[in-house]
C-alpha cells in the first residue's frame, strides 16, 4: 500500500474495505471503531460524535449507536460473518477546556463503544481511549493494525 490507499475519515463518517487501504482520522472527544475481519482481510472505520441518536431528524453515524450499527451492518455487506469480527477503540480524550464539558461526552462515547460491541459479542482487542489528548490513528484494513500518536492539546490551561 502506498500513500494512494489512503482514506481520511471525517467526523460523522464511516468507510469500510474490501481492498487494503489505510484509513485515517483523528479524534478529541470522539470515538472511532476499527472492524476487521481476519478471515478474509477487510476493514472498516468509523468516527462518531455523540453517543446517541434523539431521534429527531436524520439518523446519522455521528451519532454512536447509529455509527456502529451502520459499521457493523457494511461489514456484513461486504461478506464478513459477525463472528469473526475483531474491535479496536480509540478516542474519547477529555481535550475542552470549559465548562461546557461537564456533558462528558468523551467518556459517554466510550461507554457506548464498549456497551455496544459487548451487545454484539465482538471482541476488543485494543483500545486506546480517554485521557486529556487527542489521538491521531491510522488503521491497515487488511491486517488489523491500527497506528495511533497521542497528540498534545496546547489549548488546555487548567493544568498549570
Amino acid at each position: 500500500m502506498d500513500k494512494n490507499d489512503l482514506h481520511y475519515l471525517y467526523p460523522g463518517a464511516l468507510h469500510v474495505s474490501k481492498e487494503p487501504i489505510f484509513i485515517t482520522t483523528v479524534l478529541g472527544s470522539c470515538v472511532s471503531i476499527c472492524l476487521w475481519d481476519p478471515i478474509l482481510k477487510y476493514g472498516g472505520m468509523n468516527h462518531f460524535m455523540l453517543p446517541f441518536w434523539n431521534g429527531k431528524g436524520l439518523a446519522s453515524p455521528k451519532y454512536g449507536n447509529i455509527a456502529v450499527e451502520k459499521l457493523v451492518e457494511k461489514m456484513l455487506d461486504l461478506g464478513c460473518k459477525k463472528v469473526n469480527l475483531k474491535a479496536k477503540v480509540f478516542g474519547g480524550g477529555d481535550v475542552i477546556n470549559n465548562d461546557s464539558n461537564m456533558f462528558h461526552i468523551g467518556e459517554r462515547n466510550i461507554e457506548l463503544a464498549k456497551d455496544m460491541l459487548l451487545d454484539l459479542s465482538i471482541p476488543i482487542l485494543s483500545s486506546s481511549l480517554g485521557g486529556r489528548n487527542g489521538r491521531k490513528i491510522i488503521f491497515q484494513t487488511d491486517n488489523g493494525v491500527v497506528n495511533h500518536k497521542l497528540i498534545q492539546n496546547s489549548l488546555r490551561n487548567d493544568e498549570k
